[in-house]
């Protein structure tokens, strides 16, 4: 017979689990953060406040409180909750647990299967998720670090409800980690702790968002201090460095940060603010992304953005992607710098871009223009007597600009 309720097996109350595991709140307002979608009146918040949860998306970056919401749902709900992970359920766990949920609908009890990371779900193991979202069988509940729109199919998307979650704030972060330093239950108040103001700020500063990594860091802090005499473990600012780390940039080579900040460096070099591109840059090469890449999307924008209006824009570009390939990272980065910086304060100009835009747009769309007979090639035997190159004005047999027709049609595709 199904328990009512079906969770992780790890407890959020042993002790032994990781801090940022206790300290995952039980109850909504515990929960810290995302008040655009959790806030008072919220949507969200109201259908969980009256346990009328419809199928939802939680998506978001690691540590910003998907999993916390869930657990917030599950301990507010009457339904049944079941527990998936889609990086270790097959299809044959699903369908069981399907299974199991219509016994329930039968007997008037609510199912809502939380399937964490369905992103790593294929097309086929979502496909069977669908009718019985559909029909009510279950109510879903998914979380994801990817962008849903990318790796859920479109029939599911369509019959759930996406709420995308933030970095946590630095405030939020502050509260977290002053929670758990007073919480006697689950955190570290049964503890004497004393932490300096400042080493508190950069363990929730570097944390960039994410709760979890600020909690491990300030576990890590107090587990490797040795108390002072008086029994006392005292956190300092260098502890706290220690404790972080290297700060890891939320970065997914494949992923959303990719295209995000990709495109955020080109927009910013397009918009003339090389303070903007240079930071954009700076981060995309901190976490690793390929410099090659970074240089070809420059050398783009350098014809696409500046074109004419500054044409050694893109004789600067095509460089800086040479010296890239020459010298590697570290020092790249110089070069790019010096692209980047010159790319976003050139003179801009969209004109070379739209011209061929439109002249494929004409191709795709119009009857294809035959060449003149005057513009033919007439070197080859025979062709005199078809009339090719008759008539042609040599530009340089004139002094001046030579009235001639080049295009059967007349077309204006380049505007300087």
């Amino acid at each position: 017979m199904d328990d009512l309720f079906h969770m992780e097996p790890v407890s959020m109350n042993n002790k032994d689990a990781p801090l940022a595991h206790r300290m995952c709140p039980k109850r909504l307002d515990e929960y810290v953060g995302q008040d655009h979608i959790l806030g008072k009146g919220k949507l969200l918040r109201r259908a969980i406040e009256a346990d009328r949860i419809l199928s939802l998306i939680l998506y978001g970056p690691p540590g910003t409180g998907k999993t916390a919401m869930a657990r917030v749902i599950a301990e507010k709900t009457k339904a049944h909750f079941e527990w998936l992970n889609a990086a270790t359920a097959g299809l044959d766990e699903l369908r069981k647990a399907i299974h199991r949920a219509r016994n329930r609908k039968a007997k008037g009890i609510r199912t809502i299967m939380f399937l964490d990371e369905i992103h790593r779900f294929n097309k086929l193991q979502q496909d069977a998720l669908l009718p019985d979202v559909e029909e009510g069988n279950v109510i879903l509940i998914a979380a994801t670090v990817e962008n849903p729109f990318f790796y859920v199919n479109s029939a599911l998307l369509s019959r759930s409800q996406v709420f995308e979650l933030k970095p946590l704030t630095e405030e939020d972060i502050l509260k977290v980690l002053t929670n758990a330093l007073n919480n006697k239950e689950r955190g570290l108040g049964n503890l004497e702790i004393s932490i300096d103001e400042n080493a508190l700020g950069h363990i929730a500063k570097m944390s960039d968002g994410d709760a979890r990594k600020a909690l491990s860091a300030l576990e890590i802090a107090v587990l490797t201090t040795p108390p002072a005499e008086k029994g006392t473990v005292h956190i300092t600012l260098q502890i706290a460095e220690e404790s972080i780390q290297k700060k890891v940039v939320v970065y997914d080579k494949k992923g959303d940060p990719h295209y995000d900040t990709i495109s955020a460096l080109i927009k910013s070099m397009r918009g003339s603010d090389p303070d903007a591109a240079i930071y954009y840059l700076a981060k995309m090469l901190y976490a690793g992304e390929d410099p090659r890449f970074i240089a070809r999307r420059i050398v783009i924008c350098a014809s696409e953005d500046v074109g004419d209006a500054d044409p050694m824009a893109l004789v600067l570009a095509v460089s800086a992607l040479r010296a890239v390939e020459f010298i590697g990272m570290p020092e790249a980065k110089i070069p790019l710098a010096h692209a980047t910086i010159y790319v976003s304060k050139a003179p801009k100009s969209n004109a070379c871009y739209k011209a061929i835009e439109a002249a494929f747009e004409d191709i795709k769309n119009e009857q294809t223009m035959e060449v003149p007979d005057h513009l033919k090639d007439s070197h080859y035997p025979g062709a005199k007597k078809l009339g090719h190159g008759e008539g042609y004005k040599y530009p340089h047999d004139y002094s001046g600009h030579v009235e001639q027709e080049y295009l059967p049609r007349k077309k204006k595709y380049y505007n300087p």
